[in-house]
Order: C-alpha cells, then sequence, then structure tokens
C-alpha cells in the first residue's frame, strides 16, 4: 500500500483530519483535509467532528489547536518543527516589558507559545492586526513577537506602538533587491508581500497581504502574473488553483526548513502510534483562549 491510501485508511480508523499549512510540502497540502493559515486551521478543527487533529504546521499552531480543542487529541508529526520567532519571545521577559509600560496593553500575533498568549491582553493574526490594535481602548501596545508587523500597524494607526524585537527568518531572507530583480524580469507582475517582511520590502508591494489574503487576492485579480513575498511553500497553492496564472517567488531562497519537517512518513508515523499528543496546562489553556476569543470579537480573521 502507497504512502497516501495509508494515510487514507488511518483516517478511517483513527476518525482523524489532516491540516496543513500554507508553507507545507505540497505532497502534504494535497493529502490535508484543509490547507490554511495558523488560526484558520485551528478554527476548521473545532468545527470537524474529528476525534484526533494531524496538525501539519509548527509547534505554535499545534498549540493553538490545542487551545480551542481540549476534548480531541492533537498530534504533532514532527516536534522538532519549531517557529523560530515564537521562540523570540517568553513569558518572563514579556513580563518585564510589562512592568516597563505599566499602561500599554498586549497584542501577541498568534506566532507565539501558549504561556505568551496567556499574559497577553489579546491575539492578532497578520489579517487583522491593524483592526485589533484600532479596537482598543489603550493608547500604548506592546505588540509581540514581530517587530516588522509591529511596524505595519504602526503606520496605520495613531497609537503608540511599542514593538519587540522579533523576526521570522524566514521572511527576512526576503529583499528589496531580489523584489527588484523579479519585477525587472517580469514588469507586468503585481508584487504581493507578507507583512512579517522587511519595511522596506513592504514599501515595494503592490499588496501588502496574509497567506490567505494573498489566495483570495489572486483568484479574483485580472492580473496574470505575481510576485510573491511569503515562503515558497504558498506558491504550491496559488500555481493549483489559478493554473491560467503565473507566480514567482520573491526569492528562492525563502524556505522554512521547519515547515518542511513534515513528510507523508511522519503523518504516518503520527497517526500509527498516537504521536505526538499535543496538550496546554489547563491554567494556561484558559488564559490563552480568552486572548483568541478576544480576538474573534474584535474582528473576524481571515
Amino acid at each position: 500500500m502507497d504512502e497516501v491510501n495509508r494515510i487514507k485508511q488511518l483516517k478511517k480508523e483513527r476518525n482523524a483530519i489532516i491540516l496543513a499549512h500554507n508553507y507545507q510540502r505540497g505532497d502534504v497540502q494535497d493529502i490535508a483535509d484543509f490547507v490554511g493559515d495558523s488560526f484558520g486551521l485551528s478554527q476548521k478543527a473545532v468545527s470537524s467532528g474529528a476525534d484526533t487533529i494531524v496538525f501539519c504546521g509548527v509547534d505554535f499552531m499545534a498549540e493553538s489547536a490545542a487551545i480551542l480543542n481540549p476534548e480531541k487529541t492533537v498530534l504533532m508529526p514532527e516536534t522538532n518543527a519549531q517557529c523560530p520567532m515564537a521562540a523570540m519571545i517568553t513569558p518572563v521577559s514579556l513580563k518585564l516589558e510589562k512592568e516597563k509600560y505599566p499602561d500599554a496593553a498586549v497584542v501577541c500575533y498568534v506566532n507565539t507559545p501558549a504561556s505568551v498568549k496567556a499574559q497577553s491582553d489579546i491575539c492578532c493574526t497578520s489579517a487583522n492586526a491593524v483592526k485589533v490594535v484600532n479596537s482598543l481602548p489603550e493608547e500604548e501596545i506592546i505588540f509581540v513577537p514581530d517587530r516588522n508587523l509591529a511596524l505595519y500597524v504602526a503606520a496605520h494607526t495613531t497609537k503608540k506602538i511599542i514593538p519587540w524585537n522579533g523576526y521570522c527568518p524566514t521572511h527576512h531572507l526576503i529583499l528589496p533587491g531580489d523584489i527588484l530583480l523579479e519585477k525587472e524580469e517580469h514588469p507586468d507582475a503585481l508584487i504581493l508581500v507578507h507583512p512579517e517582511c522587511r519595511p522596506e520590502v513592504v514599501a515595494l508591494a503592490d499588496q501588502v497581504l496574509s497567506t490567505a489574503g494573498m489566495l483570495n487576492y489572486a483568484k479574483q485579480s485580472k492580473s496574470r502574473e505575481f510576485i510573491i513575498g511569503t515562503e515558497i511553500g504558498l506558491l504550491h497553492r496559488l500555481r493549483k488553483e489559478n493554473p491560467e496564472k503565473t507566480f514567482f517567488p520573491g526569492t528562492k531562497y525563502a524556505v522554512c526548513p521547519n515547515m518542511k519537517m513534515n513528510t507523508l512518513g511522519s503523518i504516518i508515523m503520527a497517526l500509527e502510534n498516537n504521536e505526538h499528543i499535543i496538550k496546554v496546562p489547563e491554567n494556561i489553556r484558559i488564559k490563552a483562549k480568552r486572548s483568541l476569543d478576544r480576538m474573534l470579537e474584535a474582528g473576524r480573521s481571515d
């Protein structure tokens, strides 16, 4: 039996669904029940009737699924698939920052550990960060952990943004020169970039969008060519959903090695051995869920 059919068989036996982030390998995206961004996938898990969730992404994503689905078994095929940016903020460092700015609200990007979400006032995604910040009564905002997203938000609000000095190493690899070279080769292409990119890359963009935003924009746009400034895994889905259009990576080096750890083989191992179960301690889960719930009240996440 080949790997794809084995996965299908195990899914039936376990009443399982497979969630894959937009940055996963193409074959992992193709076997998944749902492909999307991190928080959207966790919400899909809530509405599914599955007993077991296999989350093909990185650590904070599986944690978010566990926060929202405490009664379900959440499996992470590769526990070494950690998010470097999420690791750049800890509860201790956040506590010290809060002491420096006692009047500030804490907005944390979903790309954070559950323990940091638990210490924050509200979460946000790359799609709704501006809306979330502007929904708050506080005039000072500690924004963790992504400095680039914080600077993007700062340009779209009158509030004082206090950015944490974290970043996504993969998006940081995308340089203005890369985008300009692609534009020179493909002058008719629209430039779509993720707000995790450097500000000088964001400044070159025709549109600054989340991964879900890029997918929607590319589908609806009359343009036939696009330069995509995000992790190259998204190009698989963009090309699959828009076969008549052409997509060029901002740089071929924008590869997240941790996102690429999940394979069909590791999904099979996870389902066969019920590994690795992701649990969030209940005291942290309740507080982290409150931050996520507040985000949903502030405005729908895309």
